[in-house]
């Protein structure tokens, strides 16, 4: 049981890291294009922006989720 809850605890670890990855990466993407969005306003680049910010946020609270979930299960695991 204790080998099972190490690699659930372990795959969380490895999604809050890639979500995390992508969530500062379509962030940091979401600002550059916004600046290239506002000195073009006609084009589509304000609401791509903005879907790449969303989208970064929603990563971060999912790595978010995964820290706190792989915290909960290290907690409960039995010490024997």
């Amino acid at each position: 049981m204790a080998m099972h809850n190490n690699q659930v605890a372990s795959n969380f670890r490895m999604k809050g890291m890639i979500s995390r990855f992508v969530g500062i990466v379509a962030i940091a993407l979401g600002f550059v294009v916004g600046m290239y969005g506002l000195d073009d306003t006609a084009g589509p680049w304000l609401q791509t922006a903005l879907g790449l910010l969303v989208t970064g946020m929603l990563a971060q609270g999912y790595a978010l989720y995964c820290s706190v979930k792989r915290m909960q299960d290290l907690k409960d695991e039995p010490k024997s």
